[in-house]
């Protein structure tokens, strides 16, 4: 989500939330951007709007587990920890409908940058953040041409090979330690690469960002895993009376 970044979509994010109404939502990490708290801080009245939808969500029963990631690893200090019906950790494993275990983690402790050079991946993350100014000056002149959205920054990660290499890497990572963890699949971020994939054995799901993609993952009672983007679910009927049936889970 990386709240506090001037290129979160919190709107977008806001108005998912609003159509959904699971039993358990997973936030898989870098939720508040922490990085950005030391410049550039950008907190919108829209992101205290998703912050509020959470917690409306907590006052009627969905149980939120927070995934600590690299982006907001001030929380860890804290970790674990439980607040009621939220609970805070570096890592959960969630029993799916249909009986499966999944390994639920943000990520960034399998990539070896953030471990071993994190000024590297500091200067990474500037340029990241220079491909997203670049983004919005594009998609200006894409809007007034008439074009779609078209991110300029995913198209790079998925042409230049060493990002290629790298997801992939990440992802072959993520699937060993998910066996030796003992569970069946996972559910991670980090990358911002949505996927729903199978990698030596494990389910591999990826419920990818609120920056670029706007995806995220639900589990729907018969334990099927969708990955879906901000328009899969209807509006909610403004009727109080009207009863939504909830998802068993959610992963954003």
């Amino acid at each position: 989500m990386h709240l506090g970044c001037g290129f979160s979509r919190a709107q977008e994010l806001f108005d998912f939330l609003g159509r959904i109404e699971p039993e358990r939502l997973y936030l898989v990490g870098d939720i508040i951007d922490g990085w950005k708290l030391k410049r550039n801080f950008v907190w919108t009245d829209t992101a205290s709007f998703v912050v509020r939808r959470i917690l409306g969500m907590l006052k009627r029963g969905t149980r939120v587990r927070y995934v600590t990631g690299n982006h907001d690893e001030f929380l860890r200090s804290f970790s674990p920890h439980v607040f009621g019906h939220m609970e805070l950790a570096d890592e959960f494993v969630h029993v799916t409908a249909d009986g499966r275990r999944l390994l639920v983690i943000h990520g960034d402790c399998f990539d070896h940058l953030t471990r071993h050079a994190p000024w590297l991946y500091h200067l990474g993350d500037r340029a990241y953040t220079f491909a997203l100014h670049a983004n919005a000056w594009v998609n200006s002149a894409r809007r007034l041409l008439g074009y779609p959205y078209w991110s300029l920054s995913a198209t790079l990660k998925g042409r230049v090979k060493q990002a290629v290499n790298f997801v992939n890497d990440f992802e072959r990572f993520v699937a060993r330690h998910t066996q030796r963890a003992g569970c069946s699949g996972v559910v991670c971020g980090h990358i911002h690469v949505p996927a729903i994939r199978r990698i030596d054995g494990i389910n591999y799901y990826n419920c990818g960002d609120w920056i670029e993609h706007c995806s995220a993952l639900v589990e729907h009672f018969d334990g099927r895993i969708e990955l879906v983007g901000l328009n899969s679910f209807p509006p909610r009927p403004q009727v109080e009376e009207e009863v939504i049936p909830p998802r068993y889970a959610a992963y954003a």
